[in-house]
């Protein structure tokens, strides 16, 4: 496993992650317009000010552990293929791991849980072929 390698894997997963996370949740009308839906449930932009760097401290971690799994599976062959394969893995498991799991758990309605489901795939996929074409053994 070549470290260096993962380490920046890691990093441009992250900032994939939050560029697209940025436009799909932030920018993107009928996303942001749906999470004001809920001010009960979610955060107002200026409380997640304060806590925002915890997150991306985070997830820069969770980044960093999903190209060391990357490394640990990886077979030669196309990055971008590979890297797509491995993202969409990743998205299903978030979809169902997170997604429709706070539909269970937060009153939030079915909307905003497949805008969700779609914005977090994409994300994803994005995501893993970023670490896909980055990581190299």
């Amino acid at each position: 496993m070549n470290i260096a390698r993962v380490v920046m894997a890691g990093f441009g997963g992250f900032i994939t992650y939050f560029v697209l996370g940025g436009l799909f949740f932030a920018v993107a009308p009928w996303l942001r317009s749906e999470f004001m839906k809920y001010p009960a449930v979610y955060r107002s932009k200026e409380s997640m000010k304060g806590v925002m760097p915890f997150g991306m401290v985070a997830m820069l971690l969770a980044m960093c552990v999903l190209a060391v799994i990357y490394a640990m599976m990886y077979h030669a062959g196309s990055g971008l293929a590979q890297g797509a394969i491995f993202g969409a893995l990743i998205g299903v498991f978030s979809i169902c791991s997170f997604v429709i799991h706070n539909y269970v758990n937060l009153n939030i309605g079915w909307k905003l849980t497949v805008e969700q489901s779609i914005a977090y795939f994409v994300e994803w996929v994005a995501t893993g072929i970023v670490i896909g074409l980055i990581y190299r053994p």
